[in-house]
């Protein structure tokens, strides 16, 4: 019987080699390669996502400013036959504000110098009387939102008479540049100057919230089903594989299965966020599902043992140490589906969430519209003061989106149990 080898014996003949010494080289050659095409890939992604911010920011932070025109409107000498003492919605629609804001501009700038208002001007004016009556009785300067070409031209990206005419109100100190208000508490109009994102914003959060309502607790449930109590058959596989196939269904394929079902069929209100919010929760169900599958097929099977062994029944070990524990997965595919669904535009357009609302929703069966396809809609006008608007709705997006999943990854942490 031979005696075993001793380490030195083990080794190679050839370590010592040429052979093996190029062969090292190599390998670490090949690693060194490997670590900088992942740096370089890491590097080439960043500078993509700083040019997209860079550039949104560029365009979408002019968005959250108005340039706006001091006027002094002398009310007493206007030809408004308003009374202070009875200031209504009906009286002031008809005191023909758009020809006394045109007159008033007429006087303190010029004949030609009506064109450097925005065409909604009037409505400064309408909101100064609702808001107090007695300025009907006295001088009082209003500032009202400049046009489309004067605001971008005090932003430097307008026309040569744009830029003279903001020199001029810049010397006679009527024009400033402040933050838009309106912008976060307007909703959808055909001025560039007077539009918000409120009324998008709202529908947005009623859509969420119905899609939320609906899709996480079937999808948990269905989840704990196929994972817990369904037996292993054949039809049990086919909705595993059909649960992996609609995943993966682009998403105008359930905007059409929205529209036949829930308007065609069910005839319940077009462009609602109830519509939306039950169509985005067919294409967010999947997701919820696979991941909530996977995060219980996580739990060690001693944690069931264990919960059996001291007594616990099958529907008490689910409730209350499987489903606990694997909360935070399932946490984990919610924000997925939920931020998909956030951005998701194509399946709206087809229930029709695409009207022009120019009132917030005040429900979830009311008309509205979401943050996408606001932004969808503004990005294809033609004045080019929307297109600051489109990229500061962006910016609105994307803040909902971080806030979204800032809450959810929050909630994850705090049931998040280690074992």
């Amino acid at each position: 019987m031979s005696s075993p080898l001793s380490p030195a014996e083990r080794l190679p003949t050839d370590w010592k080699s040429d052979a093996m010494r190029k062969r090292i080289a190599r390998r670490y050659a090949a690693e060194r390669r490997f670590r900088l095409l992942g740096l370089g890939a890491v590097l080439l992604s960043a500078a993509f996502l700083a040019f997209l911010l860079v550039t949104m920011m560029g365009n979408g932070l002019r968005g959250f400013t108005r340039t706006e025109i001091a006027l002094k409107v002398d009310f007493p000498a206007s030809p408004l036959l308003l009374d202070p003492q009875a200031i209504t919605d009906e009286a002031l629609a008809n005191a023909n504000l758009p020809m006394v804001t045109s007159t008033v501009a007429e006087k303190m700038l010029g004949k030609e110098t009506d064109a450097w208002l925005a065409p909604t001007a009037w409505i400064s004016i309408r909101d100064a009387i609702k808001a107090d009556p007695t300025i009907l009785n006295r001088t009082e300067v209003i500032r009202v939102p400049a046009s489309t070409d004067i605001d971008l031209a005090a932003k430097s990206d307008g026309t040569p008479a744009a830029e003279a005419a903001v020199k001029r109100l810049k010397q006679a100190g009527i024009l400033s540049t402040g933050f838009n208000w309106s912008f976060l508490s307007s909703s959808d109009g055909t001025d560039p100057t007077q539009v918000g994102i409120w009324g998008a914003f709202k529908g947005s959060l009623l859509t969420m919230l119905v899609t939320l309502v609906l899709s996480f607790p079937i999808g948990v449930a269905t989840a704990l089903y196929l994972e817990e109590y369904a037996p292993k058959a054949w039809w049990t596989d086919i909705i595993e594989v059909s649960i992996n196939n609609l995943a993966a269904v682009p998403s105008i394929i359930f905007g059409l299965l929205g529209l036949s079902i829930f308007l065609n069929f069910l005839h319940l209100p077009r462009s609602a966020a109830v519509v939306g919010g039950m169509t985005l929760a067919l294409m967010t169900m999947p997701v919820i599902v696979i991941a909530g599958r996977n995060a219980i097929k996580s739990v060690p099977p001693s944690i069931r043992d264990a919960a059996l062994g001291i007594g616990a029944s099958p529907v008490q070990v689910v409730f209350q140490h499987v489903l606990p524990l694997a909360l935070p997965g399932i946490l984990t595919g919610t924000i997925i589906g939920m931020a998909r669904a956030l951005g998701e535009t194509a399946p709206l357009l087809m229930i029709g969430m695409r009207a022009f609302i120019a009132t917030p929703p005040g429900g979830v069966t009311d008309p509205a519209t979401v943050l996408p396809v606001q932004i969808f809609l503004w990005s294809d006008e033609v004045s080019k003061g929307f297109v600051e608007k489109t990229s500061a709705a962006i910016i609105v997006l994307l803040v909902f989106l971080l806030a979204m999943n800032g809450l959810a990854i929050y909630l994850r942490n705090k049931f998040e149990k280690r074992w």
